[in-house]
């Protein structure tokens, strides 16, 4: 087994007044050679945008790009029609393919919104663009996790152009659960959400990140309550 230990305070970070955010991964201004990606996932950035306050229109191609609210709602449109506002509990997905364009702002003008927005490499070029949104059954997997994106459509979840999976645990205090890596090839990249575990030997805390390889599972333990994690399993080569 292999791993890479992301702490949060040593995450790039940029404070434009009416944005807050901290990048696991090289992004916009902060670059770092050796924190370029994590075998297909390229940008895990923490975002927290005043109310109001967002992106204005901006293009994307070639990407598979996630966004999952934490905190607040935020409102979505792009150049295919879509237009909508994804909340806490809800996950985005937008496969940039031959290029779209589109636009991200706080849906609320008096509280932030607190997101992750996730890009990852596609295993296909200039597919042509698509737009998803879900709201999650979070309640109903409290002590295990929930598969979020996978390579085929669920009905748990949605579906990206790379082979990748995932998924997201609410645990109590002193829960232990296995997650067995669907390849070999494949790693996983563990994010804290909120509160701490122990993932396979490494303890993490709020927000910090660990990769892991050349495994075929790995043991999560929670080590406090209402401890949420993200574990995003990835092709290493790609």
């Amino acid at each position: 087994m292999k791993t890479i230990l992301y702490k949060a305070e040593t995450r790039g970070h940029a404070e434009h007044g009416w944005l807050n955010a901290h990048h696991t991964f090289s992004f916009a201004n902060y670059y770092d050679p050796e924190r370029i990606h994590f075998g297909a996932l390229r940008v895990l950035n923490d975002d927290i945008i005043d109310g109001g306050k967002g992106f204005g229109t901006h293009p994307h191609d070639n990407m598979e790009i996630i966004t999952i609210p934490l905190t607040g709602s935020l409102r979505h449109e792009d150049s295919m029609g879509n237009g909508g506002v994804i909340e806490s509990g809800d996950i985005q997905v937008m496969s940039a393919g031959t290029g779209i364009q589109h636009s991200e702002f706080n849906a609320q003008k008096d509280k932030p919104v607190n997101l992750f927005q996730i890009w990852v490499f596609p295993n296909k070029k200039n597919v042509t663009p698509r737009y998803e949104q879900k709201t999650l059954d979070l309640l109903n997997h409290k002590n295990s996790f929930q598969l979020v994106v996978s390579p085929t459509p669920t009905e748990q979840g949605l579906w990206i152009h790379q082979d990748a999976w995932f998924s997201i645990g609410s645990f109590g205090k002193g829960v232990i659960e296995k997650y067995e890596l669907k390849s070999k090839s494949n790693g996983v990249f563990a994010m804290v959400i909120q509160g701490s575990f122990n993932v396979s030997g490494t303890v993490l805390e709020n927000r910090d990140g660990l990769g892991i390889w050349d495994t075929e599972s790995l043991t999560i333990e929670s080590l406090s309550d209402d401890a949420r994690v993200l574990l995003m399993e990835v092709p290493m080569e790609f």
